[in-house]
């Protein structure tokens, strides 16, 4: 794990992943499409950015300045798009992203 997403997760005070977490972590999902259904509150969200990380980092600890966009999240309502956008934000801080 690239260690601005390591620092991020000790400032949120994460000790352990959830079950989902480290599910979607396996190295064999690396660079898959995911289909996750589980409980609210079970750490879709933050699964989802960490499991995105190798392939938006690749072998870089922080984002260079980017001329288009990254990624692309599509959430079903208004809500769900500030909750992702809230969990992403604090999850990739410290590597620069906006």
């Amino acid at each position: 794990m690239k260690e601005a997403l390591r620092a991020a997760l000790d400032d949120k005070g994460y000790t352990t992943l959830t079950p989902v977490q480290t599910a979607v972590l396996e190295p064999g999902l690396e660079g898959r499409d995911l289909l996750v259904s589980a409980q609210t509150g079970s750490g879709k969200t933050l699964g989802f950015g960490l499991a995105i990380a190798p392939t938006l980092l690749a072998d870089l600890e922080a984002f260079p300045a980017a001329t288009v966009p990254l990624g692309l999240v599509i959430a079903p309502t208004r809500e769900l798009a500030l909750q992702v956008k809230r969990e992403l934000g604090w999850l990739f801080a410290k590597a620069g992203a906006v």
